[in-house]
C-alpha cells in the first residue's frame, strides 16, 4: 500500500474577453382612430393618439398626411362620402386647436426624444360647425410618418 504525503495541488489559469453589441437607432409608430361619431352641424371636436416608441435619446419628427380625400391638404383635409359629397375636417398639434398638423419637418409636425418607452402624442381633430353634406357614412384615412 502507498500513502501520498501531502495534498494534491490544482493549478488555475484566467484569461479575459471583451463582450460588445451596437444599438442602432430605431422608432416604431401606431395610432388610434379619430372618431367624430355623428355630425349634428354643431362643431364636433376629437382626439386620437399616435404612440411613438424610439430608442432612448432618439430624435423623432412625427408627421400626419393630408388624407385621400377629394382635394385635401394638411390644412383643408376631407372625408368623402356618399355620391362626391365631402365633411371638412382639420388636425392639429396643440389642445387649443389653432397649429395644422402637416408633413413639413420644423414647420408643423409634432418632435420629440426617444426614452426606450411607448410616448402617447394626442392628435386634436375638429368638424367645423354649419356644413350640410348628404346624409351617410364619411371617412378618410390618414397617414402617420416617423422620422428618425
Amino acid at each position: 500500500m502507498v500513502v501520498a504525503n501531502g495534498s494534491a495541488s490544482a493549478s488555475t489559469a484566467n484569461t479575459t474577453f471583451n463582450v460588445t453589441a451596437n444599438v442602432v437607432s430605431s422608432c416604431q409608430i401606431s395610432a388610434t382612430a379619430l372618431t367624430f361619431g355623428t355630425y349634428t352641424g354643431a362643431q364636433t371636436d376629437a382626439t386620437s393618439t399616435i404612440t411613438a416608441t424610439c430608442t432612448d435619446t432618439t430624435a423623432y419628427t412625427i408627421g400626419v398626411s393630408a388624407g385621400l380625400g377629394t382635394g385635401a391638404t394638411v390644412t383643408n383635409r376631407y372625408m368623402n362620402g356618399p355620391s362626391v359629397d365631402v365633411l371638412a375636417y382639420a388636425v392639429y398639434r396643440d389642445s387649443a386647436r389653432t397649429n395644422s398638423w402637416g408633413t413639413t419637418i420644423g414647420t408643423d409636425t409634432v418632435s420629440g426624444t426617444g426614452n426606450g418607452g411607448a410616448q402617447a402624442i394626442t392628435v386634436y381633430g375638429r368638424l367645423a360647425a354649419g356644413q350640410l353634406p348628404v346624409p351617410g357614412a364619411y371617412s378618410d384615412t390618414l397617414t402617420a410618418t416617423i422620422t428618425y
